[in-house]
């Protein structure tokens, strides 16, 4: 059964960390090595991306089938508010959550509904969630560091309301759940309760965002994640290689003393002692692959529109599969046509488009979208004009319109735009 019914969740607070982070990077993470585990990576015996059947919405070990598929929920007749954005499975494997970006929970299996922030009004999309150890409570993780716990998940502090150089993408809790640590597109990592400060990928990816992190087993270490699937170890984490991802890395999970990696066409790549257990990799996604959470023996993924994919021991319970989301009509434009965009502004930002997309609008991603390659996070916070939800649907002026609000807010002028040489993107 899934529901979304929200509840009030435990009040965010305020806490900045006095954190030095750390921008050496350590042995094992230098470029040299990491590049030297890319060219073994198809030699390597604990990476593997063999695609799995079409039938992976199907447990691929013992889960038992009911009598029918119709038994599952699935999303039929269903209008999500917001895309899908993460995935976390419950303990057992015999249930999971799934979570959008308004916040709404969505529980199946022997996943308890435990409240949402799909009824508040958030500052900034969630980005994540995860759950407890005990799997009678969770938390939600928004772009601006806001920290929402519900259940038995308890609330250690959150980076709301203090000065971020990038969004947040994640959130990882302690093995005792008294504490967890954020991470930001830009590598920096923040920790709240028992959660150790153990370095940061700060300065390490200049070209690629980070997008997730996963701590290990005694929580003295974790790895980070970035798009090109590069992964930054700290602490005790070892550093097992990296992921010869074809499209953008989305989530990386920590099992069996290694972990996996996971990209946005369901790519899935095992290292050190993680066992692989199927892939999406080569198959057609109606949407990308947006998160991707393991337990156990198992893993499953879920894609932007709710759709899921379990491995191993993770067992299938339904989906949102065939639900629709809502997209608000667009405002019409100004009598101008221009949303009082300047030309200047509108030759600035067609540039960055040229750059970044080759003079493609519609881009769809899973982590940056449209042309100007603006984050989700980016732009859902920015898009206060009743915009599509999506950057890769909207028209290139009212995405130029978004992208001036991002500048005034960033760059601090609104005639301002990103280096077109560069073509750095991470917007």
């Amino acid at each position: 059964m899934y529901s979304a019914t929200p509840t009030t969740p435990v009040s965010t607070r305020t806490h900045s960390p006095d954190h030095t982070p750390r921008t050496d990077a350590p042995p094992h993470t230098t470029r040299s090595v990491r590049r030297r585990a890319k060219r073994a990576a198809a030699k390597s015996a604990g990476l593997a991306t063999v695609a799995a059947s079409a039938t992976v919405l199907v447990s691929l070990l013992s889960t038992p089938l009911p009598a029918s598929a119709t038994d599952y929920p699935t999303g039929a007749g269903i209008v999500l508010n917001a895309p899908i954005v993460s995935a976390t499975a419950t303990p057992s494997g015999h249930g999971y959550w799934l979570v959008g970006s308004d916040g709404g929970v969505f529980a199946f299996g022997d996943g308890g509904f435990h409240g949402s922030a799909g009824s508040l009004h958030l500052n900034s999309p969630i980005v994540g969630m995860d759950a407890t150890r005990s799997g009678n409570g969770y938390w939600e993780v928004a772009a601006d560091g806001g920290v929402f716990a519900f259940g038995d998940a308890g609330f250690h502090g959150s980076m709301t309301g203090a000065p971020l150089h990038d969004p947040i993408v994640g959130l990882a809790p302690t093995a005792d759940g008294n504490g967890y640590w954020l991470v930001g597109a830009d590598g920096g990592v923040f920790a709240f309760g028992d959660a150790a400060y153990l370095g940061s990928a700060i300065g390490m990816s200049p070209t690629s965002p980070i997008v997730g992190i996963a701590p290990t087993t005694d929580g003295r270490g974790y790895w980070e994640l970035a798009a090109d699937g590069d992964v930054y170890a700290f602490g005790d984490a070892p550093f097992y290689g990296t992921a010869p991802v074809r499209t953008p890395a989305v989530g990386i999970n920590a099992a069996d003393g290694g972990y996996r990696v996971v990209s946005s066409d369901g790519g899935t790549f095992a290292f050190g002692g993680a066992t692989f257990r199927g892939s999406l990799a080569g198959l057609a996604l109606n949407k990308p692959i947006m998160g991707t959470s393991s337990t156990g023996g198992g893993y499953v993924h879920v894609a932007a529109d709710g759709g899921v994919f379990n491995f191993g021991t993770v067992g299938f319970y339904g989906s949102l599969g065939g639900a629709t989301l809502y997209v608000p009509p667009a405002p019409a434009a100004p009598a101008g046509g221009d949303y009082g965009l300047t030309a200047g502004q509108i030759a600035a930002w067609s540039r960055v488009n040229v750059c970044e997309e080759g003079g493609n609008w519609h881009v769809e991603g899973s982590v940056f979208s449209g042309g100007l390659g603006m984050s989700r996070a980016n732009w859902n916070q920015f898009n206060t004009f009743g915009f599509p939800s999506d950057a890769a649907n909207a028209s290139p002026l009212q995405q130029i319109r978004v992208a001036v609000g991002f500048a005034s807010h960033y760059f601090g002028s609104p005639y301002a735009a990103p280096d077109q040489n560069g073509c750095t993107g991470g917007y």
